[in-house]
């Protein structure tokens, strides 16, 4: 059953921050599959969903992301509860970008939230001007719960643009 975004991505970001870890897969440029694990920050507007990764343009994910700049992201928790959001993933590196970023992941509330100088190269705002952010747009995405918070039910959700 496909579902109207404004439904989807609410409910996508209050799983997403509750399970805090996800899965990232990418593909190299010789097309095999890379996965790794990420901690995103998810960003719902009401009308679009944007994911925020803090990480290297030196590492090989942003290698894989330079050929094809998709990424798939999931999350799992013990009870099963899991989503799914398929993006496109843009590198944003400008100085206010990555200020923006850190305040994001610094100002945000526990457990998707964290002081980034946790990060032994990122000791301020200015050192992590090295690094670069990442946004995650998806382009799909869906969710299921076996339990969602204060309701008991088993359903899956999914919307996907075209």
């Amino acid at each position: 059953m496909t579902h109207p975004l404004t439904a989807v991505g609410p409910e996508f970001v209050t799983m997403a921050h509750r399970i805090v870890w996800c899965v990232a897969a990418t593909v190299d440029r010789r097309g095999r599959p890379r996965t790794r694990i990420l901690h995103p920050i998810w960003e719902w507007d009401g009308t679009e969903l944007t994911g925020w990764v803090a990480t290297s343009p030196l590492s090989p994910k942003a290698t894989d992301l330079r050929g094809t700049p998709a990424m798939s992201v999931t999350y799992w928790a013990p009870s099963h509860d899991t989503c799914t959001a398929d993006c496109r993933a843009v590198w944003e590196d400008s100085d206010e970008q990555r200020r923006a970023g850190w305040e994001r992941f610094a100002q945000a509330p526990a457990p998707v939230g964290y002081v980034p100088s946790v990060v032994p190269a990122w000791t301020s705002p200015d050192a992590v001007l090295a690094e670069n952010a990442l946004r995650a747009v998806q382009a799909a995405c869906s969710y299921s719960c076996s339990a969602p918070p204060r309701r008991s039910c088993r359903w899956m959700v999914r919307w996907a643009s075209r």
